[in-house]
């Protein structure tokens, strides 16, 4: 069976890595990104994989370039079946020393960008009444955090546009899915090409976790669609914990996360700026962050095997169960 995806963002760091994970499970692959030498080098690991792929050079934030990429798709791969949104830009740096026009293209990508990939997606979707738009959230659309105001603001907004999204659908009773993937911190090229006003190189929040251990869950829920999904033990916990604790986590975020975001280790590897033009060459799916990242977790593996873990849940208590009920007849 022919199932056709589209991954915005994937001609590198997570959208890369999910390009390659759908690739491997048997997916042909439209990669659609602004920067040509990743988006080619990515279609060429679909058709290394023995998938067809096909290449889309395009601003998300266009919504005429969306529409006419996704009418690409369905011209020479077939009808899209599972649409990703994964692309972002970024600006690190305190809200009042960032330009608000960086701070606005930030906003038009990260969030705007979602919303074409929506329409573009549930436009076509719809009226066949199947399939699949996938969108990558983040722990940091639940909890904000310093020096990242628009990209926080960005998922924030996403979460609240998908849940309109999920009760209209719902209201109309249609059949198509719509899905959030909340990612924790990842090392992915993002660090070494956000536009940033910080003394030293941005990084992630630790603990970070490497791009595959995202794209596995994606691939997990584009296969077994299910509302929301956390990935990773720190997703969990900033979720929860911003729930119950709001005032602490402001209090931390200000006393750890200035510090916490930037690396003097990393300093110079910084590889130019992708916010308003591509960085030119192909830039793979891992950062600079590879001897601290995590490429597996409890979490995440419950998250990829689900349904195993329910079967084995099962089994247990139900053997529990017979060995009480014969414990009890003897008694």
């Amino acid at each position: 069976m022919t199932r056709v995806a589209v991954v915005t963002g994937g001609s590198a760091g997570l959208g890369r890595a999910t390009v390659r994970e759908l690739a491997a499970r048997g997916w042909d692959v439209a990669v659609l990104a602004r920067g040509k030498d990743g988006v080619d080098a990515a279609v060429a690991e679909v058709e290394a994989a023995g998938r067809r792929g096909l290449a889309l050079v395009a601003d998300v934030s266009d919504r005429d370039a969306v529409e006419a990429a996704a009418d690409r798709v369905e011209q020479e791969l077939g009808p899209i079946d599972l649409w990703v949104n994964g692309v972002m830009v970024g600006v690190f740096g305190r809200f009042m020393d960032t330009a608000p026009e960086d701070f606005e293209r930030a906003l038009h990508v990260t969030y705007l960008g979602f919303v074409n990939g929506t329409r573009a997606a549930l436009s076509r979707m719809v009226p066949r009444n199947r399939g699949q738009v996938v969108q990558v959230g983040s722990a940091l659309g639940f909890r904000g955090i310093p020096l990242q105001s628009a990209y926080c603001g960005a998922k924030h907004a996403i979460v609240g546009f998908t849940e309109s999204v999920v009760s209209e659908l719902l209201q109309q009773g249609s059949k198509v899915k719509v899905s959030r993937v909340d990612m924790p911190a990842l090392n992915t090229i993002q660090f070494s090409w956000v536009k940033s006003k910080l003394p030293h190189h941005p990084q992630p929040v630790a603990p970070i976790y490497q791009p595959e251990v995202g794209a596995r869950a994606i691939a997990a829920v584009a296969e077994h669609p299910r509302p929301r999904t956390w990935v990773g033990e720190s997703t969990v916990y900033t979720i929860i914990g911003n729930r119950i604790g709001g005032r602490f986590a402001d209090w931390y975020a200000a006393k750890t996360l200035v510090s916490g975001q930037q690396a003097e280790a990393k300093d110079g590897e910084e590889i130019g700026v992708n916010l308003y033009e591509p960085v030119p060459g192909d830039h793979g799916a891992h950062g600079v962050f590879d001897e601290s990242a995590h490429a597996w977790s409890p979490q995440t593996w419950w998250v990829e095997h689900r349904r195993l873990g329910r079967s084995i849940v099962g089994t247990v208590l139900g053997t529990a169960g017979a060995v009480a009920l014969v414990a009890g007849r003897r008694r």
